[in-house]
């Protein structure tokens, strides 16, 4: 009980130090390396018998006899990914691919020590932000590494392209001979085949640098990357990095199940936060505000008393499937609630006065440019829905 008391104690204190570097906005690399010491940390303090147990579920279609394709869910994820990164309308993305087996074998026949695998792996993990040369003297100069393994390495390291590159390295009499490197590049050959199908392959390059530090990624890795464009006037280019990444970890569930027993998993994660980073600038450049609300019209009086003619006009507009509201005071100025739309983003005000009530119109106000003109109250949905782009009703 005391040796567990222990563990749990260091666990705490690293899950500690791992929030601290990430709210420091530490380098990922370190914060990469503390969180694998974390997962190890746990992996030695197995399950808490005191807790409810859980069962570990692996997919219907799952068995030990090899029926399994781990390629299907991995293509699945690429798609995935590239479908929510051109949602997002953040510019051109390529989504770069590799192997850690490929890797593993690649450093293996090349000459790197056992235990500088994943050292060497996080220099090699840098090549999308410094030069060949410069990685080259990190792996010699600082990690002890022989000149010419990091040549040999460099060799391959340097090369991406397509299902063109992983046949021709299938051909290679060294790196076919290596099990880990051929169980990988026969895997990735078939994932670029799934890739076609979904049509996502002209987005997909397999980058040999590509290394991804965390030390559980067990197969197939990829991370996202905003192709560089000239900057418009005004903008800076943006070094966000990576904005997706993700991978397969077969061996990592399995770390917390007693039996030890193999849960295939893949998956990916979007960078929240880069993207946001490359959204604002734009915005700042364009002086757009960031819509708060997907209101379209906000509900507005000119005068006092007129609450609730606010409130059949905003039920009108929301039976007919727009998106409306008001302010919720009885009697608020005009000017508060113009400034509201300006703040809020909402594109239109449609203002009731009592000159409008007796005309029979509703004054409809353009935000940006201040524009107003009446509209006869049968035809104001119509025209919000023209302005908006909502499809008109066809009576």
């Amino acid at each position: 009980m005391a040796e567990r008391a222990a563990l749990e104690e260091l666990v705490k204190l690293q899950g500690e130090r791992v929030r601290g570097l990430k709210q420091q906005k530490a380098s990922a690399e370190l914060i990469e390396e503390e969180v694998a010491k974390l997962l190890k940390l746990k992996a030695q303090l197995g399950p808490d018998e005191s807790k409810q147990k859980f069962v570990l579920k692996t997919p219907k279609d799952f068995d030990i006899a090899g029926n399994f394709d781990p390629m299907i869910p991995d293509a699945e994820c690429l798609k995935i990914m590239c479908e929510i990164l051109s949602s997002l309308q953040i510019g051109d993305f390529l989504v770069k691919v590799n192997d850690r087996r490929i890797l593993d074998g690649m450093f293996a026949i090349c000459g790197v020590p056992d235990s500088k695998f994943r050292t060497i792996c996080s220099s090699v993990d840098k090549l999308d932000k410094m030069s060949w040369e410069e990685v080259k003297n990190e792996m010699v100069g600082e990690k002890g590494l022989a000149p010419e393994v990091a040549d040999r390495i460099g060799d391959y390291v340097q090369q991406h392209g397509g299902v063109s590159l992983v046949e021709q390295l299938l051909q290679d009499p060294k790196l076919s001979q290596n099990k880990q490197a051929l169980e990988g590049l026969r895997d990735l050959k078939l994932l670029f085949e799934y890739l076609a199908l979904f049509g996502i392959d002209d987005k997909i390059s397999f980058d040999l640098s590509l290394a991804r530090g965390l030390d559980y990624y067990t197969g197939v890795i990829y991370e996202a990357v905003l192709l560089q464009t000239p900057a418009q006037a005004g903008e800076e280019p943006l070094g966000v990095g990576s904005v997706a990444a993700g991978g397969r970890y077969d061996g990592l569930v399995g770390m917390f199940d007693p039996k030890g027993r193999k849960v295939p998993c893949v998956g990916l994660s979007i960078g929240v936060e880069r993207i946001f980073s490359i959204v604002e600038q734009r915005l700042e450049v364009l002086e757009e505000k960031v819509r708060t609300t997907e209101t379209q019209v906000l509900v507005a009086s000119a005068q006092k008393k007129l609450l609730e003619e606010r409130l059949k006009l905003v039920s009108e507009l929301w039976d007919a499937g727009i998106k409306a509201e008001l302010l919720y005071k009885k009697n608020p100025k005009l000017l508060n609630q113009l400034q509201y739309c300006e703040e809020a983003g909402i594109p239109l005000v449609a203002i009731i006065g009592e000159q409008e009530l007796k005309d029979g119109v509703i004054k409809l106000r353009s935000v940006t440019s201040r524009e107003e003109v009446d509209v006869r109250r049968g035809d104001l949905v119509e025209e919000i829905k023209r302005r908006t782009g909502q499809p008109l009703c066809i009576c």
